[in-house]
C-alpha cells in the first residue's frame, strides 16, 4: 500500500539544537531510496507502507545510536485506494486552485 507520511522526530535530552539528529534521519531516508522532502518542522515521505515504516524505525535506531536517550515522534499519514497520488500531485493541485482563484 502506498503511503504519504509526515514525520517529526524529536530527540530528548540532547540539548537545544537537534539538526545533527535530523540530518542523520535524512541520511537514513536517502539511503532507503524513498521520495522525501524536508520542511521546517519535519519531513514528508512517500512510498510503500512497509518501506516507509522500516525507514521510520531506522531513523529512531540511528538517533538513539547518536546518543539521544529518548525520542518523541509525531506521524501523520494518508493512504488512498481510489487513485494513485504523490506528494507532488497534492502540492500541484493546491497551486492550480490558487492560480485559478487569482
Amino acid at each position: 500500500m502506498h503511503v504519504i507520511l509526515d514525520l517529526c522526530v524529536v530527540p530528548l535530552g540532547v540539548g537545544v539544537s537537534v539538526s545533527d539528529y535530523v540530518a542523520a534521519c535524512e541520511n537514513v531516508l536517502q539511503e532507503a531510496g524513498l521520495e522525501h522532502q524536508l520542511h521546517a518542522y519535519g519531513t514528508n515521505i512517500e512510498g510503500d507502507w512497509d518501506e516507509v515504516m522500516a525507514a521510520v524505525r531506522k531513523c529512531h535506531e540511528e538517533v538513539h545510536r547518536l546518543g539521544a536517550p529518548r525520542i518523541t515522534t509525531t506521524i501523520k499519514l494518508g493512504t488512498r485506494t481510489d487513485r494513485p497520488q504523490s506528494m507532488h500531485d497534492k502540492i500541484t493541485s493546491v497551486q492550480q486552485k490558487m492560480e485559478h482563484n487569482r
